[in-house]
């Protein structure tokens, strides 16, 4: 499945759409939920161009795509460069502050107006996204290379395959069983050898699994919460809930105090810039984008390309060890993403969903913005 995608991304790019609809540009309709990584996701329909505006269409696809690739593949050196000067929680709180007041303001602007039930559901999801998943995988990184933490990380889809099953919103095929297990292969294979015996480093390693549990389980739980219908609103809501959360547990982790100012370094303030402006503002508003004019599958590519970029950047500008483990568990892992998706998508063509889709209809929950 995997090396079937960049041939049909470069199909898209080239303008070759028309097999996705005959309809001439307008503007997105009311938005379907689709299954994107794990994760469902309001899609607005996509619009065809017409061939007069192809070329420029050509270029803001390919530019689109690389930055999804390449800047959510970054974050992790960003953020460890971040947290090198900076307390965790802060970085975090400061990121998600702005990047919720964007996009909170971006849906108020377009007529969105939150109800207390809104609050009341971000501040659940809010609290598993940003403060718990998040909040350890940016502490983490203070012990974890940013390679390893994105490879951990990518172990998401696994997570939700279980606490989706165990809740039973979803059955498991025998292809995403073996996902499964080659999925903690993989991560038994980074962890062999592939840490020191330090026990801050192997607590990093929890805290980063901790993170994926938690992000997890809001995927899982998201659909049956009161969230807005209005895919911004879905994100910002829940930005500015964990970001409150997030400054509260500074102040109580005593970060304020641990504040040194005049140490910060500038690779500090340029990795936290680049958070929030790339990684949250940027990779989101392109994200955003691609959903209406690619199908959800495609745009989904760059979780097996994001780990591969951290993986390396990690090596060529950190030092941070590239070793046969990390090579192998690699792989293994998006292997493990592949099979389970094709896992879902097996399911979904030879059975109907678990959930009524009256009662799906809506829900929708932001991508991860790592």
């Amino acid at each position: 499945m995997f090396l079937e995608k960049p041939a049909q991304i470069l199909a898209v790019i080239r303008g070759s759409t028309a097999q996705h609809g005959s309809q001439t540009s307008q503007k997105p309709k009311r938005g379907k939920l689709v299954n994107i990584g794990g994760r469902p996701v309001i899609v607005p329909e996509r619009s065809i161009l017409p061939s007069s505006s192809r070329r420029p269409e050509t270029l803001k696809l390919t530019l689109a795509f690389a930055v999804i690739y390449l800047v959510w593949g970054s974050t992790y050196l960003a953020i460890r460069y971040a947290v090198e000067t900076i307390p965790s929680l802060i970085v975090v709180g400061i990121r998600h502050t702005v990047a919720g007041i964007v996009v909170l303001t971006w849906a108020w602007v377009r007529g969105f107006r939150p109800q207390r039930e809104h609050w009341t559901s971000g501040l659940i999801v809010g609290a598993l996204f940003f403060l718990i998943g998040h909040g350890s995988l940016h502490w983490a990184e203070q012990y974890v290379g940013s390679g390893l933490a994105a490879l951990l990380i990518a172990t998401e889809p696994m997570f939700i395959l279980v606490l989706s099953w165990m809740m039973g919103q979803r059955r498991m095929s025998g292809i995403s069983g073996l996902g499964l297990a080659v999925g903690v292969a993989g991560v038994a294979i980074l962890m062999w050898n592939g840490f020191s015996a330090k026990g801050s480093t192997l607590l990093g390693v929890g805290a980063v699994l901790l993170g994926s549990i938690s992000w997890a389980a809001g995927v899982v739980i998201s659909p049956k919460l009161k969230l807005p219908s209005d895919a911004l609103a879905r994100t910002g809501v829940p930005l500015v809930c964990g970001a409150a959360m997030v400054w509260i547990a500074a102040g109580a982790a005593g970060e304020f105090r641990r504040v040194h100012w005049a140490g910060i370094s500038l690779r500090s303030i340029g990795g936290l810039a680049y958070l929030v402006v790339f990684g949250s503002i940027l990779a989101f508003t392109c994200y955003m984008w691609l959903l209406q004019r690619c199908p959800p599958t495609l745009v989904a590519t760059h979780t097996y390309v994001n780990p591969v970029v951290a993986v390396l950047l990690g090596w060529l500008l950190a030092s941070e060890l590239l070793t046969w483990h990390v090579v192998v568990s690699c792989i293994a892992i998006l292997a493990a993403v592949t099979l389970i998706r094709r896992g879902e998508q097996s399911n979904a063509s030879s059975s109907a969903p678990v959930e009524p889709p009256e009662v799906a209809r809506g829900r929708a929950i932001p991508q991860r913005v790592s």
